[in-house]
Order: structure tokens, then C-alpha cells, then sequence
């Protein structure tokens, strides 16, 4: 009688385990690439100097925007694995879930699956970076990292699902990776913080590149004014009684409604300055804003930046000219 009413409950709670292997299948797979991508952005800001010989690709580039939303991840999924993982083991254990259920064999061997072609996909890369004569330290690090994560998500879930005697039995080395994966996630996540930017920082670093990106406007500008009048404009009033700029705010923070100051160099040089509140130089980071580091380097504080007549950043020239 009493068995009946286990293989009731088994039967009852078959989507309740369904819901919590796929949530943690899920969870798995956000958790596991995202500890990759923490310590992937650690080694790309890390080692940022070697391997001069060789191009770095986008991959090989420090992402802060890669480093938040890992880090934003892992907070968030890491604990539902966790909890879903638990619930699934307890299960086990009290006999309330079959271990050899069709939901558990499926899901189990599809991470085994998953993490296998992971490994083999990173060893088939590596032998041919290396035939190919582009394999970097990076690389090698970052495959290391990805066989390590692989290799561990593998050989727990491979353990698992060829234990012979679950219920009511508790499994040490279960437990030692349960733990022992906390300690890794929280780890990573402590490494992570200590690389990645401020909220204030990333505050800042955004209203500097606002700023920038008005001085590549004006820069624009100033280049169709010399070209159209063959000489450099006295001040902003001229570029704005000419049409070459529409609003007097591309001459401002638009933050703190400080003017820009505009000074003239020579015949054909000019330079552009402003309150900056950090440093773009040494900013390894790809992201949207990198062309504009390389254009408009400065350091934190009042900066000047010279800039020569360039006939390659002209923009088109307003329809009516004045004198």
C-alpha cells in the first residue's frame, strides 16, 4: 500500500519534476557561460599588452558591458539552479522522483551532451589556432577556463545519472561539488567586482562621451566651414549664424550646461575643451564609443584637444550661406 501511494505521488509530481530539471537545464547553461565570461573579460583587461604580434579580434577585447551582464546573470540564476538542484536531489532522496525517469535521463544526458561538444569545439579551435600560427596566451587561457567548467558540469551530471542507489542514500561527493561550485560562482563573482566599473563611473564615463560626440560634430562643422569659406570661424555664433551647426546646445554639457571653449591654433588648427570627469586613455574596452576614444583622447579635468583641418570628416553644407 505503501508503495502505491509513491508511485501516485511519482506519477502527480511528474511536471513538477519536468519544471524544475528544465529550470535547472536553463539556469545551468546561464551560470556555467556567464563564470566563463567573467573570467573571459579578466583575462582580455589582464593580459591586454601580449601578443602584440597579432590582431586582436572583438573577442580578445575587454567588454565592461560583457563584464556587468555576467555578473548581473549569475546573481539571478545562480541561486535558482541552486534551489531547482536541491529540490531536484531531495526528491531523489525520498524516493519521490524515479531515477529512472524518462525527464531525468533526457535533460541529464543532453548536458552531457552540451558540455562534451563544448570541449570538443574549443580543442578542435585550439590544435587550429596553432597549425595556423595564431595562438595567443589568451587563447590558451580561455580554453583552459572553458574544459575546466566543462569538464566540471560533465563529470557531476555523468556521476549522477550512474548512481545505482539514490533513495535514502546521501551521496558525499554530490555534496563536495554542490559546495564546491558555490565557492567557484562566488569566487568569480568577488573577481568580477574588482574589475568592473562603478554605476557613478559608468555614469561619468557616459556624459564624457556625450561631450566627445558634440566635439566630432563641431569638428565636422569646422571642417565644412573652412572648406566653404577657406579659413577657420572666429567663434560657435559663426557656425550658427551660417547653418553649419542647428542649436547653440551642441555647444554646451548638456549634463552641467558648461560652454565649450574654442581656441584657435593656426590657419588650420584648432582646439576643442572641456570639463572632462574621467580618462579615455588606456581604455581597452569595445563598445560603441571606442572609435571616439582613439579620436578624442583626454585625461580627467580640463582638457583641450587639438585638432587639424581634416577635408575627410566634412559634413554637407547648409543650403543657405551667409557673409
Amino acid at each position: 500500500m505503501k508503495e502505491t501511494n509513491i508511485e501516485i505521488k511519482k506519477e502527480n509530481n511528474s511536471a513538477k519534476f519536468a519544471f524544475f530539471y528544465m529550470l535547472s537545464l536553463v539556469t545551468l547553461g546561464f551560470t556555467a557561460t556567464n563564470v566563463g565570461i567573467i573570467i573571459f573579460q579578466i583575462i582580455n583587461k589582464s593580459i591586454i599588452n601580449l601578443d602584440l604580434d597579432l590582431v586582436e579580434d572583438f573577442n580578445s577585447s575587454y567588454s565592461a558591458y560583457a563584464l556587468k551582464f555576467a555578473i548581473s546573470a549569475i546573481i539571478v540564476s545562480a541561486p535558482i539552479f541552486f534551489i531547482s538542484t536541491w529540490q531536484i536531489n531531495k526528491n531523489l532522496f525520498l524516493g519521490l522522483l524515479d531515477k529512472n525517469s524518462g525527464i531525468r535521463k533526457w535533460l541529464t544526458y543532453l548536458i552531457l551532451f552540451a558540455s562534451s561538444v563544448t570541449i570538443i569545439g574549443y580543442l578542435i579551435s585550439l590544435i587550429f589556432n596553432f597549425l595556423n600560427g595564431e595562438l595567443t596566451i589568451k587563447f590558451i587561457l580561455k580554453t583552459v577556463v572553458v574544459i575546466i567548467i566543462s569538464g566540471i558540469v560533465f563529470s557531476y551530471y555523468f556521476y549522477d545519472i550512474k548512481r545505482k542507489i539514490i533513495e535514502k542514500t546521501k551521496s558525499k561527493i554530490t555534496q563536495i561539488y554542490f559546495y564546491s561550485s558555490i565557492i567557484i560562482i562566488i569566487a568569480t563573482l568577488i573577481a568580477g567586482y574588482f574589475f568592473v566599473e562603478s554605476p557613478q563611473e559608468t555614469r561619468n564615463k557616459k556624459q564624457d562621451y556625450m561631450v566627445i560626440e558634440k566635439f566630432s560634430d563641431l569638428e565636422k562643422a569646422i571642417n565644412s566651414y573652412y572648406s566653404s569659406k577657406k579659413k577657420l570661424p572666429e567663434n560657435f555664433e559663426k557656425l550658427l549664424s551660417n547653418g553649419f551647426i542647428q542649436s547653440a546646445n551642441k555647444t554646451e554639457n548638456s549634463k552641467t550646461k558648461e560652454k565649450f571653449e574654442y581656441k584657435i591654433i593656426s590657419e588650420d588648427i584648432y582646439e576643442l575643451c572641456a570639463n572632462f570627469k574621467t580618462s579615455n586613455k588606456n581604455n581597452y574596452q569595445t563598445d560603441n564609443y571606442r572609435y571616439l576614444d582613439d579620436q578624442w583622447p583626454h585625461n580627467k579635468g580640463y582638457q583641450c584637444i587639438k585638432k587639424p583641418i581634416s577635408f575627410d570628416s566634412q559634413i554637407t553644407l547648409p543650403p543657405l550661406i551667409k557673409d
